[in-house]
């Protein structure tokens, strides 16, 4: 049965915070909110955790995982990143945006593009999920909230604690955080692809 964590959106207690990031130590998948929407989120080399998300979701071995960072120094851990894309990401983050990118030795070769050797990375811009980051001090492997045959996300914390209850290990609500997901940008060839229009502007991408 899922734990239920009612969060403040702008001030998260830092109680619950520091309670939820010991348990995605000890192998939790957890359910938190972004500036986009709901998102599922593990440990980064959580194999059971990879798992579940496959599970809950139905995705199959070339569905892009995102590496849900804090900051750019972090997210520079784990991707390849030339000065022109830098440039371009940087002027994009925090924000509703996903980029994919190759990744560096530092990701596990089961969160990578079979082909491609790639893998999907973000900013945030949520408070709530900004401290998760913080005291987790690494990546969230995260992948949207959005379960088969639904065309949009759950946005009730209280729904996905019902949906959900034995599937996952704790849900983090701290409010309605929407239905669009990121914009997906593939910069893994050098030049911006627009893979997915969500809730980050393309203007400049395009």
């Amino acid at each position: 049965m899922a734990k239920y964590f009612d969060v403040h959106p702008d001030n998260p207690q830092q109680r619950t915070i520091t309670q939820v990031a010991d348990s995605i130590r000890e192998g939790a998948l957890v359910v938190y909110p972004t500036d986009s929407c709901f998102a599922l989120g593990c440990q980064l080399g959580s194999r059971d955790g990879i798992d579940r998300i496959r599970s809950i979701r139905n995705l199959d071995d070339r569905h892009h995982f995102t590496l849900v960072c804090q900051n750019f120094a972090q997210l520079g851990q784990f991707v390849h990143i030339d000065k022109d894309v830098f440039r371009a990401i940087k002027a994009s983050t925090p924000g509703s945006y996903t980029f994919i990118l190759p990744a560096t030795k530092e990701v596990p070769r089961k969160l990578l593009h079979p082909k491609k050797k790639t893998v999907g990375v973000r900013i945030p811009d949520h408070t709530v999920a900004q401290a998760l980051l913080a005291e987790l001090g690494e990546p969230l492997l995260s992948s949207t909230l959005l379960l088969p045959d639904e065309d949009e996300p759950m946005t009730q914390g209280w729904e996905i604690k019902e949906r959900l209850d034995y599937a996952v290990d704790a849900v983090i609500d701290s409010g309605d955080c929407g239905t669009e997901p990121t914009t997906v940008i593939d910069f893994s060839s050098g030049e911006a692809e627009i893979v997915r229009k969500g809730a980050g502007d393309t203007a400049r991408f395009e």
